[in-house]
Order: structure tokens, then sequence, then C-alpha cells
């Protein structure tokens, strides 16, 4: 791992910042191996991980733990790339300058925006999955769930508007909590397994394993947030390895054992959009369930509001024009920004309570957009890396890539961004040349006076 940190071909350039989880304050003692991995870990996981399960085994039946098993292993590849994208371009803060460095500036703006979109589109589904455990504890239906969840994301923005963002600390706490939930629900419910519930093993087919794969994606989504953090470590070269060895295990045995619980005790009812909230309440009873909804909801406020707080962070970033330098860390988000998710996600959520809109479909969103974010970071890696780093890239760009085919229709959410990014292209540049022409006048008008 040394040395594929500090092997690295370094383009000229500037990078544009976008930190999207909490920075630990600074300290002369730097960041911590245990601290660092609690914040790797709380990148990775999410309430997402409260969703995901039973969508994909609903898609792939018990064939579902394949499609983890295969993205346990990109996720090993991404941590080995964006680790060492953290450490040799510490100045890059987010995935813009990532794919600036390997690809140009246009790339990098596709890669920026693509981000922004996954965000505002993926922050009411994060609402809406906190919703659906709270519905499980008091009841209702579709609506019901629309309403907690458009609730729930006014809530995320007004404590955005306010100025609030999650601490350090405040994330370790969020990551205690969803472990500790994870493993009673996952052994407390182990004497409900049943062998049968693995029969059929694919009964939609083996290629449902790669939609299945397509929908478990957006659970793997947070090794580029937290790349920053590596030059925060005192010793980067001795942590970096065990911070993500660290995170990567205890990822890898979370997921795959909550998807195994999933298949072995829900059997033919591990479509529930609340598999957690079952399995709870198989191993503590119906205390199991309020537990579920009070954690769902903590993990979505704190999660929803670090990406919003981050987001905004970039999308100030890539509509300034004159930049002097990198942001203040904190920057209130902007209050276009903050509109531009209310009215996005209170239409989604109102397609889904309309009962036009399934979970799947709004997760498929979110997710084809962040792919289309890590195809760029990967190739990028492939182009300005070299030695493991680069050799971990070249799979995982082919890897992406594949399961991007699989996101079907939704595909057209990437596409639009690629396509705005490129019309709007030629538009800047003509403001630009506007503004010089309109700026040599004043300067002529000014010496002939």
């Amino acid at each position: 791992m040394t040395e594929t940190l500090s092997q690295v071909r370094r383009p000229a350039g500037a990078v544009a910042s976008a930190p999207v989880l909490p920075q630990p304050a600074a300290s002369p003692a730097g960041l911590t191996t245990s601290r660092g991995a609690a914040l790797y870990i709380g990148a990775l996981l999410g309430p997402g991980l409260l969703l995901l399960p039973g969508l994909a085994a609903a898609e792939a039946g018990p064939a579902s733990v394949l499609a983890w098993a295969g993205l346990l292993v990109l996720s090993g590849l991404f941590a080995v790339v964006f680790g060492s994208l953290g450490q040799s371009f510490p100045s890059a803060g987010g995935v813009i300058g990532y794919v600036r460095a390997g690809l140009g500036a246009r790339a990098g703006k596709v890669a920026g925006w693509s981000f922004l979109a996954g965000v505002v589109a993926g922050a009411p589904v994060v609402c809406l999955i906190g919703a659906g455990y709270v519905t499980e504890l008091t009841g209702g239906g579709t609506l019901t769930r629309a309403l907690i969840g458009a609730a729930l994301l006014v809530a995320v923005l007004l404590l955005a508007a306010g100025g609030l963002r999650a601490s350090a600390a405040a994330q370790v706490l969020l990551v205690g909590l969803l472990l500790g939930v994870v493993i009673v629900a996952v052994a407390g419910s182990a004497h409900s397994a049943h062998a049968a519930n693995w029969t059929p093993f694919a009964p939609h087919g083996w290629q449902a394993i790669g939609h299945a794969a397509a929908t478990l994606i957006f659970s793997f989504v947070g090794w580029e947030a937290v790349a920053p953090l590596t030059t925060r470590f005192t010793d980067p070269a001795r942590q970096l390895p065990r911070v993500i060895a660290i995170a990567l295990a205890v990822t890898s045995v979370l997921y795959l054992g909550l998807a195994i619980a999933t298949v072995s005790v829900l059997g033919t009812g591990s479509g529930t959009s609340a598999p957690l909230a079952a399995l709870l309440r198989d191993a503590v009873g119906p205390a199991g369930t309020g537990a579920a909804a009070v954690a769902a909801v903590v993990l979505t406020l704190g999660a929803v509001n670090a990406y919003v707080g981050g987001a905004a962070e970039m999308a100030v970033e890539l509509t300034r024009r004159n930049a002097t330098g990198p942001l203040a860390p904190g920057t209130r988000p902007p209050f276009r920004f903050l509109a531009v998710i209310a009215v996005a996600g209170l239409a989604l959520i109102s397609l889904y309570g309309a009962g036009l809109a399934s979970p799947a479909a709004l997760v498929a969103i979110p997710t084809a957009l962040f792919l289309l974010v890590y195809l760029g970071c990967m190739t990028s890696a492939v182009r300005i890396l070299c030695g493991p780093a680069r050799w971990a890239a070249a799979p995982a760009v082919v890897f992406v890539a594949v399961v991007l085919a699989y996101c079907g229709w939704s595909l057209l959410a990437p596409a639009a961004v690629i396509l705005a990014v490129l019309l709007a292209g030629p538009l800047t540049r003509q403001r630009e040349r506007d503004s010089l022409y309109s700026g040599g006048h004043r300067e002529k008008a000014d010496q002939a006076r």
C-alpha cells in the first residue's frame, strides 16, 4: 500500500473541493486509527442498509447474496483506489478533482453535477426509508409513509439551513448505533433461520443477480467521501492500510450477515421494505420494531444532514465564477440549493405517495448517478495512478460498467447530466467572451474621457 500511495502521476491543474463527511477538528496528535476507521465505516453504512437487503432479495431471491459478495470485492477495489487518490491529491477534496486530474475539466464537472444530482435524488429516498420503519411501528399505508418522509426531509433541510453540521463524534455515535442494531437483529433472529428458505436459490433467473447488484451499489457509496481524510492521519502510510482493512472487514461482515439473515429468517417475506425491523421483532419481540424506528430516524437525519452539507459546498464550488481558493469548512448551504432539494424531493415523495413510483424505482435514480461518478473516478485512476492502485482501478472500471448496464431506464438520469454539461460549456464560454468584450469597451470609454 505504501508503494500505491507514493507512486502517482500528478497532472497540473486546480482542483475543486467537495467534502461530504464531517471533518474531525485538527489536532497535534492527528487522526487516530480507531477514529479514522469509525469515520470510514460511517461513510459506508447508512440508512440504505435498512432497506436494500429486502429489495435485493425481492429481485433475486437467495441468489442476492452473490450480488452482495461481488460488490464487497468491488468495495475492496474502491478502498485501494480512493485511499491512493486521497493521499496523492490531498487538495482534491472530492470527486471533481479526482476525475479532473485524469480526464479533464469537463469530465470533472460531469462527476460533480452527477454527485449533486445523486444527493438531490437520494435525500428523499433515505427519508422514505426512515419513514418506512416509523410506519412499521405506528401503522399506516403508502400515503402515511410519504407524509412522514416529507416531514423528515423538511426537518433535515431546516437543520442544514441553520448551519448545523454533524460532528465527527456524532458520526461515531451513529456508527455505534447502527452496528449495535444490526448485530442484535442478526444474532437474535438466528434461531428462526430455515434452510428451506434458500430454495429455489435463483427463482428469477441468474440475470436477476445483476439487477440486484445495481440496486445494492447504493449501499457502497462512501469511499470517495472519506478519501480526503487521509491527510489527517499522523502516519498515513502505516495507519491507512489498517483503517481500510478494519472498515472493509466490518462492513463485509455486517452486509453479508444481514443479507444472509434476511433470506434465512424472513424467507418469502424478505422483500419487505423494513427487513431490519422484522428481524429485530423476531429477536427481541415487539420492542424491536420501536428500536428499529428510532434507529432509522436518527440515521436518516444524521446521514442526510451530512450529505446535504457536503453537497452544498460542492454546489457553491461548481457555480461560483472567479474562484480564488477553497471554500471555508462548514460553509452554510445556499438557500437556492436547499430549495432545489426541497422541490425535487417532495416531488419524488409525492410520486411514491400517489402510487406512481416504487421504492426500488426511486433508489435506481441516485444509484445510476453515483455509478457514473465512480466510473469517472476509476477511469481517471487508471490514467494517473501507478502500482497496485492502478491494477485495482482497472478491474473496478469493468465491474462498474457492467453494473451500470443493468440500471436500465434510470440511465436517463446520468445521460441528462452529461447532456446538460455539454450544452452549458459553449454558453459559459460565450458569457466569458461577452464579459471580456464589454469590459474592453468600458476601458476604451474611460480612456476617451
